[in-house]
């Protein structure tokens, strides 16, 4: 179990006064002191298991809290969304080893599970789980189609969002687990008013189990389905949250601004833009806030919310962007290039494509960026921006490519087929 400072300095108080510290109780976040957070009714730092229920628990028993996602079973890798995969770029163009057809466009990236099934939302409004050899293991039905990136739980629970305003959680046989509600907006609308609880945001597991979805704000869910807490937003949030090492969960919303939430849900701080921040921020190494903006600009934030920098680019940032281990940035724009930039902020180099750049490029194990683009290609970029290979796909490719240890590139577009190439 990874300790936080806070753990560590109550274990010590403990040792000091010869007795264990014992938690406060609480009934919501809210009733707790600093950053610690409600769990099972007792007070706790964040990241820290719940109290074991006893006699004087009621006979009630905690919420179960898992440990955290395994490598790679969430939107960039992880909870930062660093956007480094597991596996090498191929060195030359691949070929195909297989596809299958989900019903209508993928704009959430696939998720690989840790056994190697694929997951793989669609706006056909399914879920489908791909075997490793390219066969359907299911297909679950959601309520709407989903522009969602499917997130792994250890203990195999899939969660993924819908536009019928529900985030779910199923299980590795393809069964509901739950279901949970997201906002009350009125689905039988049109327009920004009845999308605005659309479950799209995310979802984003964090350390202690706990699932992050945005929708009409920011939800904080339980493993066992109940809200923890919800941060309300002016605006749709349409970007997965990213989480901090120190627990501070960030995202960005439709009404222009980057918000910087404590574990229990209280805002540490906002920071506005010219344009909504539908790019999923990304947490670098360092801890800076890496976020795109319909304003055509790139932000580096620090963690207490300043400026670091901004780069303009020549068109909406939408994607994520990627971050090597060397701190380089990789972010596809709508003016058709991929960027390459250093961590001060300025342009290394650009290579163009033959139209927009929308989803989220991603950096390999040996270094080779990959890229979709609108124009129906997929191009591989070395570190020094060297055009490597593209690949034709039948669609746009809104979606992050990703990449399995063996060096599989997995890619889904906008004509409805997930394909395995190599």
């Amino acid at each position: 179990m990874r300790l936080t400072p806070g753990v560590v300095a109550a274990l010590s108080l403990a040792a000091c006064a010869g007795r264990a510290v014992q938690p406060s109780p609480c009934g919501k976040d809210s009733d707790c002191k600093g950053a610690r957070v409600c769990v099972a009714g007792s007070c706790v730092d964040p990241g820290a298991p719940p109290p074991t229920a006893g006699p004087d628990a009621g006979g009630i028993a905690p919420p179960r809290v898992v440990t955290g996602p395994p490598p790679f079973a969430l939107f960039g890798g992880g909870r930062r969304h660093l956007g480094r995969t597991a596996g090498p770029a191929p060195v030359k163009a691949p070929t195909e080893r297989w596809h299958v057809e989900v019903g209508g466009p993928v704009t959430g990236s696939p998720t690989l599970g840790p056994d190697g099934t694929l997951y793989v939302a669609s706006h056909a409004g399914t879920l489908t789980a791909i075997a490793p050899a390219g066969t359907v293991a299911w297909t679950f039905t959601l309520g709407e189609r989903s522009w969602s990136t499917p997130a792994v739980a250890t203990d195999g629970t899939i969660y993924v969002g819908s536009d019928d305003d529900h985030l779910y959680a199923i299980t590795a046989a393809g069964a509901l687990k739950w279901k949970l509600r997201i906002g009350r907006c009125d689905p039988r609308g049109f327009g920004p008013e009845s999308s605005r609880c659309d479950a799209d945001g995310g979802p984003t597991i964090g350390d202690d189990g706990t699932i992050y979805v945005g929708g009409d704000g920011v939800h904080a869910v339980w493993p066992d389905g109940t809200l923890r807490w919800r941060f309300a937003t002016a605006e749709h949030v349409a970007t997965a949250p990213a989480i901090g090492d120190d627990g501070t969960i960030y995202v960005g919303g439709q009404d222009d601004a980057l918000y910087a939430l404590a574990p229990d849900g209280t805002k540490r701080w906002e920071f506005r833009a010219g344009g909504d921040f539908d790019a999923t921020p990304v947490i670098a190494d360092d801890g800076t806030v890496y976020a795109g903006n319909d304003d055509d600009g790139l932000y580096a934030l620090r963690p207490d919310g300043a400026l670091a920098w901004k780069a303009v680019l020549g068109g909406d940032v939408r994607g994520a962007v990627a971050v090597a281990p060397d701190g380089t940035i990789y972010a596809g724009s709508y003016d058709q290039h991929l960027y390459a930039l250093a961590p001060t902020g300025q342009i290394k180099w650009r290579v163009a494509a033959a139209d927009k750049l929308h989803g989220s490029p991603v950096v390999t194990a040996s270094g080779v960026v990959l890229a979709g683009a609108q124009d129906e290609r997929l191009y591989a970029v070395d570190a020094a921006g060297v055009l490597l290979w593209t690949l034709p796909a039948g669609g746009d490719l809104d979606s992050a490519p990703i990449v399995g240890s063996d060096g599989t590139v997995y890619l889904a577009g906008d004509d409805g087929l997930v394909r395995a190439l190599r």
